[in-house]
């Protein structure tokens, strides 16, 4: 560590000798707090004191000095100037173990909440799973009811078509029985106008025949007497 530090510091001089080109973020190295001032000296005043992973904007670097300035403390951010040998690029350990410590603490709110949402899974899963047993049953009864239904209407259809059938034959049959029926009245009627004129036809000679007689007798009779 001892020998990284003047060798930071080394670079961060030829940084400032060459002026400021960029703007660098760096923090405050690790387990220290330093004074941040208004000038490049222990002589000038000390604005405030910046704790170990304190962010800051390297503006320029002027020998042992850097003007910096305080990321993260308000707009417009204060400028000051620190030794540069307290300046890191990486972020301090501190800071990276409790970065490491919250997404260890994210990554396991995560995961539980994934366990969870595992468990809910399997329990759906269960319940789809006794669903989708209790629905194939179903579709099973209602494929052999179906299959029933299909055979009784089969069946139906068949009784359905000898009825159709036996109604036209009956039909057929009725549509007889009147025709014969009519034909029989007629028949009955005619025989009835027969026997009417025979029997007229009768009693005309009859009393045609007794015309006759009585006149023949008339005539005896005058013959006689």
């Amino acid at each position: 560590m001892k020998k990284i530090l003047p060798l930071m510091t080394a670079l961060l001089w030829v940084m400032g000798f060459f002026g400021p080109c960029f703007a660098a973020t760096v923090y405050v190295t690790d387990s220290f707090k330093i004074t941040l001032r208004t000038g490049p000296s222990t002589e000038n005043r000390i604005v405030s004191l910046l704790s170990s992973g304190q962010a800051l904007e390297v503006i320029e670097t002027e020998g042992e000095w850097s003007h910096v300035r305080v990321m993260g403390r308000g707009d417009p951010a204060p400028e000051g100037w620190v030794l540069t040998r307290y300046l890191i690029e990486r972020l301090p350990w501190k800071k990276q173990a409790e970065s490491l410590q919250s997404e260890n603490k994210r990554l396991r709110e995560k995961l539980e909440l994934i366990q969870r949402q595992l468990s809910e899974a399997r329990q759906n899963e269960a319940g789809l799973s006794t669903e989708l047993r209790d629905t194939k049953k179903a579709l099973s009864d209602l494929a052999k009811r179906y299959n029933s239904l299909r055979e009784g209407a089969s069946e139906y259809l068949k009784l359905k078509q000898k009825y159709s059938e036996v109604s036209e034959e009956l039909e057929r049959n009725q549509s007889t029985i009147e025709e014969l029926r009519r034909e029989n009245n007629q028949f009955r009627y005619s025989e009835k106008k027969k026997w009417f004129a025979l029997g007229a036809s009768v009693l005309l000679c009859g009393l045609l025949i007794g015309i006759i007689i009585g006149r023949q007798q008339k005539k005896r009779r005058s013959y006689i007497y």
